[in-house]
């Protein structure tokens, strides 16, 4: 009787320590599919600012009208608590929703085609067991017809988003350097989807690159949105990251701020949400990677600092335009040198966002200001004012047009008319895609 009574205590500790170590993997796997989700960056996509996580309702204001992102919590009848572990993936990688019909392609699904079982399997468990369900209705009402029908969506997949099954096979054929790089290439092109913003688009709306085995167009700059324009990632030393070595990215991922700029824009929410929360080595990784994209212009378009200008307003010269008013608005944070104060204000002098053919992310700055938001790494915020109210067009055109023609930037001027059409986007129906990173 004493055996079989040990037997059964003995059986019962083997059954506890079982369903110990099954929940613990299930820990476990909830705990990597929410660093599959910084990776992703699905925080900044949906969810709204004072929403809660995931729950969708950002505004995203296209040429074709304003998209709704949807709630993407584990609620049942608002959310995606009913999808199965297949209809997710084939939502993340098709972009065919549990009903049938076609995602609108802001959904990344071209480049989420790349992402591994593995990282797709560990997500779905974070949305289903990580994330608070939360009854939020988005629905789609901002989109003008055509557009608002989703039915050409299946012809614009079929032409354009790739076959996951040959991405997949793609993906085990190709060849890297090193383990570091192949890495750095699968968090950009796969989860991290930085070509969605920083690869410039057909009229049709599909990115003209997927990946960096498409040429150099790939991560050579986006088109701009509300004002924004997602600069090149590439080895140009004007306007790309040809003068950033590996630790200035890391830096940047991490913190949103490095010795030659600081984050602005979306991006602040990409970092926010998602770069500063990957582990340092997959940081490296990307750095790495991004370091072996040769630049799209000629090497010998380069940037060297010219201290004319530097020169002319130490002497009290303010006779070139805009000068005066770069000096009453603006020296006292970014210098007379345009050097800034790295990494509190960001110079100016050599600034790849200043130097940019488009003006757009300039101007917008310019007249709405901008905050250098607190990270894990960095907890102080900084403030730039904006103005929009102080100045008007024209003044607004000066100062920016001194910026980029000065310190050896030489960028072509702008015109009060390119601050017009960027002054429209601050109205209340064009807000800036920002959210608060806390």
């Amino acid at each position: 009787m004493r055996l079989k009574a040990w037997g059964r205590l003995l059986g019962a500790m083997l059954l506890a320590l079982a369903a110990a170590g099954r929940a613990h993997a299930a820990d476990d796997l909830v705990t990597r599919g929410e660093y599959v989700a910084h990776a992703a960056d699905c925080g900044a996509c949906h969810t709204r600012a004072g929403g809660e996580p995931f729950a969708g309702g950002l505004a995203f204001h296209l040429p074709m009208g304003t998209l709704y992102a949807p709630n993407i919590t584990p609620d049942t009848q608002t959310g995606i608590g009913r999808y199965s572990e297949a209809e997710f993936i084939r939502a993340l990688r098709q972009g065919i929703r549990r009903d049938g019909a076609t995602l609108y392609p802001a959904m990344p699904y071209p480049s989420y085609a790349r992402m591994t079982d593995d990282d797709l399997h560990a997500l779905y468990a974070y949305f289903m067991h990580g994330v608070k369900p939360v009854s939020h209705p988005v629905v789609q009402t901002g989109l003008t017809w055509p557009f608002s029908m989703r039915w050409p969506l299946v012809l614009w997949r079929r032409l354009f988003a790739p076959d996951p099954g040959e991405v997949q096979h793609q993906m085990r054929e190709r060849q890297f350097p090193d383990a570091l790089v192949a890495r750095g290439s699968y968090l950009v092109e796969g989860p991290g989807h930085c070509g969605a913003c920083h690869t410039p688009r057909a009229i049709t709306m599909q990115e003209k690159a997927l990946t960096a085995l498409d040429g150099t167009v790939y991560l050579s700059g986006g088109a701009p949105v509300d004002g924004w324009r997602p600069v090149s990632l590439r080895g140009d030393n004007r306007t790309g990251l040809g003068r950033w070595n590996e630790q200035d990215i890391v830096r940047f991922l991490a913190t949103g701020r490095m010795p030659l700029g600081a984050a602005f824009g979306g991006m602040t929410d990409a970092i926010g949400h998602g770069t500063q929360h990957l582990t340092p080595t997959d940081q490296l990784a990307i750095a790495r990677f991004l370091k072996t994209l040769s630049p799209q212009t000629p090497a010998a378009d380069g940037w060297k600092y010219d201290p004319a200008a530097t020169l002319a307003l130490r002497a009290g010269d303010v006779s070139a335009r805009g000068a005066a008013l770069y000096v009453d608005s603006c020296a006292a944070c970014h210098r007379t040198d345009g050097r800034g104060y790295p990494t509190t204000f960001p110079p100016l002098a050599g600034n790849p966002v200043v130097m940019d053919p488009t003006p757009d992310s300039l101007i917008r700055i310019v007249l709405a200001g901008h905050v250098l938001r607190a990270t894990r790494q960095t907890p102080s915020a900084f403030v730039m004012p904006g103005f929009a109210a102080r100045m008007d067009d024209a003044a607004v055109a000066d100062t920016v047009t001194f910026i980029r023609a000065a310190w050896g930037n030489n960028a072509p001027a702008v015109t009060a008319e390119d601050v017009g059409r960027i002054r429209r986007t601050l109205a209340a129906e064009h807000p800036p895609l920002s959210l608060p990173l806390n």
